[in-house]
């Protein structure tokens, strides 16, 4: 079996991710390839797409939230995610089992005596009227009921147990607002898709499909670290005839498109800035093909990342018009140019073309 090195599958990597051309794709296209972006930062998906996307104007994103063509919505991970409106209506039934047990794994002990069931119907009835609710609104609604229970412990689980989203403005370019939400079947104006009778998995199956288009080749501990769904192996195993397969330097199998990129290693790979939260490197279990293990904290932590021949090699920030970038390696004088070419060009958009300033500070000694 071939066996793909730590640049071979970083390379490969990049190319999925939109991240080694940027891409001439529209925006609708780019979050539906890429699975959705991760957003729990609400002005995060929008440097993602810059980085990914020649061209790229925030106008059109926001214009397609405030259209309800993409949503955000809890999904992947019981994390709040910016994905094509057609994606949350296919795949929230086949999440509904990962985020109740999230939220039970946070506060089973508030919600002792309550019957989920029964809280997603008051919930419901609570949402039915299409009024916008924050989830401490929720909650304490709910708490009118089930007196005992923490109310923020009953919002979290009202929103794990009912596909929501959440509305503008809350993600609009440029825009504050806090976080209120309505049903998605109301926001959309159609009903989510049922789950699958039992021992199919349809959905599952377009998830491994969507996740190796986006992120493969990849094992399916990183397919599972990805979605957050624990079930998905059923639906390897009864795709195994279209996919080939791997084995990395650890002796991992990884799974892949037959016919999906695999670039030269040796393919040049341009600076990147990435977003908070990023999924070029939270998608993956296993993520030494892009970030040293030494660094794997920084993107939990919601630090942004800049990619230097493709891995994480430097840390930045925006304050006051400038880009601050922090090295963590060192970079040699070309990759310093490159990423001051890169940061100019981020401030520029940032900014709205009012400033260009970046400060690239010394390499760790």
């Amino acid at each position: 079996m071939t066996v793909l090195d730590s640049r071979a599958l970083n390379r490969a990597t990049l190319a999925r991710q939109l991240l080694l051309d940027r891409a001439e794709m529209p925006v609708l296209d780019a979050v539906a390839h890429l699975g959705g972006l991760q957003a729990q930062e609400p002005q995060e998906p929008f440097v993602g797409l810059w980085s990914r996307l020649e061209a790229f104007d925030p106008a059109v994103l926001s214009h397609l939230l405030t259209e309800r063509h993409v949503v955000r919505t809890h999904l992947m991970r019981r994390t709040v995610h910016l994905v094509v409106a057609d994606d949350a209506v296919a795949w929230r039934s086949r999440h509904d089992a990962m985020l109740r047990q999230r939220v039970l794994g946070a506060y089973r002990g508030e919600l002792n005596g309550v019957d989920l069931d029964d809280l997603a119907v008051a919930a419901r009835k609570v949402l039915a009227d299409g009024e916008p609710r924050s989830m401490p609104e929720i909650g304490r609604a709910l708490a009118e009921r089930w007196a005992a229970a923490e109310p923020r412990a009953l919002g979290e689980m009202a929103v794990a147990l009912l596909p929501l989203v959440q509305l503008p403005p809350r993600g609009v370019w440029r825009a504050k607002g806090g976080v209120r939400h309505v049903l998605l079947s109301a926001w959309v104006g159609r009903e989510v898709d049922p789950s699958a009778p039992e021992g199919s998995d349809p959905v599952g199956r377009v998830l491994v499909r969507r996740y190796l288009a986006a992120f493969g080749p990849a094992a399916t501990a990183d397919l599972r670290a990805w979605c957050g769904l624990a079930g998905l192996p059923a639906a390897v195993a009864g795709m195994r005839d279209e996919l080939v397969t791997f084995r990395d330097e650890r002796g991992r199998t990884l799974i892949d498109l037959p016919d999906a990129p695999r670039p030269d290693p040796e393919t040049p790979a341009p600076v990147r800035f990435l977003p908070a939260f990023d999924n070029a490197i939270l998608g993956y279990d296993d993520r030494s093909r892009i970030i040293d293990d030494a660094h794997r904290l920084l993107s939990v932590a919601g630090e942004r990342v800049v990619l230097v021949d493709g891995r994480v090699a430097a840390t930045w920030t925006v304050e006051a018009g400038t880009v601050t970038v922090v090295p963590l390696t060192d970079l040699s004088r070309s990759h310093r140019t490159a990423v001051e070419e890169q940061g100019h060009a981020l401030a520029l958009f940032l900014s709205d073309n009012e400033s260009d300033r970046v400060r690239v500070a010394s390499s760790p000694r």
